[in-house]
């Protein structure tokens, strides 16, 4: 078996999406790994060390037996490969690519959703203004998408769950969290895997103040 010797970069405030979707899925893998916090408004992030590990001078970044990975679907599915026991993809190829594709959606679109409901609102409680027209907008499309992927009721995006259901948890929360008008299914599914014991140990993280 592979080494696990992990060490997970993380945000300070552990708000960022993406640190909670490589923390999840080290946690759905039954790995222990070490969490370190990097102050980004203190620019921690662009001290050279740190920056000629990540790359991308980004959190996450994972490190594995000296092997420095950063950008969390490339860490997950990293994790998958490495760590095979307990999937975080779908073991059908159809599936399992379309759950790469939601990531990978959700990391680049629905931008005013993102900026209008940001995870401080998650994580912290912060309040936010009215949606925008075009965040409004955005959210039209996110709830469009999950009618076309959340078919026959199932609790979760394909059969089993995945890392995607916990970063399309997180999209819809974004909204649901603040009070935003979202339908209830959607809403439900949200809270039902806002539950899951590997999200509610990143929630119980000890977060600094705003």
């Amino acid at each position: 078996m592979p080494s696990t010797n992990l060490r997970l970069y993380a945000d300070a405030q552990f708000a960022s999406p993406y640190a909670m979707s490589a923390f999840v899925a080290l946690h759905e893998k039954g790995l222990s790994f070490e969490l370190v916090s990097v102050d980004l408004a203190q620019h921690a992030n662009l001290e050279p060390e740190y920056a000629a590990r990540s790359i991308t001078q980004r959190v996450p970044t994972l490190i594995h037996d000296g092997f420095a990975l950063s950008e969390s679907s490339a860490i997950t599915e990293y994790l998958d490969e490495v760590f095979p026991g307990t999937l975080l993809y779908p073991k059908d190829p159809i599936s399992r690519a379309r759950a790469r594709q939601v990531q990978a959606w959700l990391r680049s679109d629905l931008l005013p959703i993102r900026q209008e409901r940001s995870t401080e609102v998650v994580f912290y409680g912060a309040p936010a203004a009215p949606l925008s027209a075009s965040a409004r907008t955005a959210a039209a499309k996110l709830f469009s998408a999950c009618e076309i992927l959340l078919t026959d009721h199932s609790p979760n995006l394909f059969g089993e769950w995945c890392i995607a259901d916990a970063d399309v948890a997180l999209m819809l929360n974004r909204l649901v969290l603040n009070g935003d008008p979202v339908p209830g299914r959607f809403a439900g599914y949200a809270a039902h895997h806002w539950q899951r014991p590997s999200i509610q140990r990143w929630l119980a993280l000890k977060r600094p103040p705003l």
